[in-house]
Formats: structure tokens, sequence, C-alpha cells
């Protein structure tokens, strides 16, 4: 740009840090095409901002193909003047798969690892959920739309077992599941960074760190109401149509 303007390259980096320009950087998202977004959404903030009582609300999710990655080489440790350091190359040594059932109340997880994320591991897991709460009351699970979550198998004993009632969020809306920052926080506080040479290290490297979460739960806090983000989305759509009619869209 500089070049083709005829001004320095410092003058063009003042420019565009006066203006708040930051053309480097790019922000994804993704607006839901989901015919009962409004609905599915409204449904899944009513859970958190007003849970129902005599009831328990749990944000619920696998985290697919956790990579039990080996350093080809060993890091050196932080220290002083010196920030830890790890090879970007690794070994494969298998995959994982955790379930993870995030109490929206108090913060705690129940949590599982298998092989596989089939129907077959769906059910076991919200078997599960259900033989380890309170039977008097009624369990709410927010999950994704998922094929496995909405497998014949799995509506056929959700119908058997009316104390589970299941609130899907909309398409393309991950965010909207809580279970998710869990999901951020374990992969970047002990995933991310670790060196695992079986998948059974990695399994136990989970379990420890869900353990020690369960210890001292911390539960997360949603603040933002149905309106608040409908109105949001609402503006992204406008945002898009008026793109799309200048042609500025990509």
């Amino acid at each position: 740009m500089a070049e083709a303007t005829g001004v320095s390259e410092s003058t063009v980096g003042r420019i565009w840090k006066q203006t708040g320009l930051k053309p480097h950087r790019i922000v994804g998202f993704k607006i839901s095409n989901d015919p009962k977004f409004e609905e599915k959404l409204v449904d899944v903030v009513a859970l958190y901002l007003d849970p129902p009582e005599h009831a328990i609300v749990l944000s619920v999710d696998e985290k697919s193909q956790i990579q039990a990655l080996d350093r080809t080489q060993p890091g050196l440790p932080i220290k002083q003047g010196r920030c830890g350091t790890m090879t970007h190359d690794y070994k494969r040594n298998g995959t994982t798969t955790l379930f993870a059932a995030l109490n929206t109340l108090d913060g705690t997880v129940i949590s599982e690892t298998m092989p596989r994320h089939r129907h077959n591991e769906w059910l076991k897991f919200l078997k599960r959920l259900h033989r380890e709460t309170p039977k008097n009351l009624t369990l709410h699970i927010i999950c994704d739309n998922y094929a496995t979550h909405k497998h014949p198998t799995v509506k056929a004993w959700l119908e058997t077992h009316q104390r589970v009632q299941v609130h899907f969020t909309p398409t393309s809306s991950s965010w909207l599941n809580m279970v998710e920052r869990f999901f951020r926080d374990i992969t970047e506080n002990r995933i991310r960074r670790g060196v695992f040479r079986s998948v059974s290290e990695l399994e136990a490297a989970i379990k420890t760190y869900i353990a020690n979460h369960n210890a001292s739960p911390k539960p997360f806090i949603w603040t933002a109401s149905a309106n608040d983000i409908l109105a949001k989305v609402t503006r992204a759509r406008q945002a898009l149509d008026v793109a799309r009619i200048s042609g500025d869209l990509h």
C-alpha cells in the first residue's frame, strides 16, 4: 500500500493505528441458518439465566479426536529471561474422545473418555448421567445437533426416561453450549502443552485435570439475554445483506 500511494511504510502504519484499522487480522464468524434459531436460543438461554426448580441443568458435549502427542525432542522449562520451549513436530500415539457434562449451577464436571463417539457411546454417557444424578430431579441436557445425539436408539431410550429432557442448540452455534468454555480451558491448560507417550497417559492427564477442577469448581456465569443475542444476530444479518448488495462479499 505504501508503494501504491507513494508514502512511507511508517506513514501507512501510523494511519492504520490512528483509524483503528488492522488489515492483517481476520475475525471468524458464522450465522446460524437454523429455521428454529430463535426458539432454540430462547430455550437454552432461559436454562442458563432462569433454571427451573427441582432440576439439574447440564451442558453436555464430546471433544473428539484428542491426540496423544509426543514431541520428537524434549523441551526446556520456563526460566527467568526465557519462555518454555517445545518442538513444533511430534509423534502421534493415538486419540481419545472426552465426554463431559458441565453442571451450570456449580461448575462441576462429570466426564468419561472413550475410544469413539458413536451413538452407542453417547447413550452410554447419558445413562451414566441418569444414574449418577438425584432421581427426584429433572435432568435438562443441553447439547448440539450432532447426528448421534438424535439416533433412533437414543430417542427410544429418552422416551422411556422422561426425567431426562434434551435441549438442542441451534445449528452452527457451539458458542451457546457452555461446556465449550470448559473444553477451551482444558485444551489450553493441559492438553495442548502436554507430552503423551500413549493414549492411557493422555486419558490419565485428563482425569487428573478434571478431578482437580471438581475439587474447587467455579461455574461459568452466563450474562447475555436472548433479546441481546437476537439483536446482535439481526445486525450481523443486515451487514451481510448490505455487503451482498454492494458486492463486497468474497
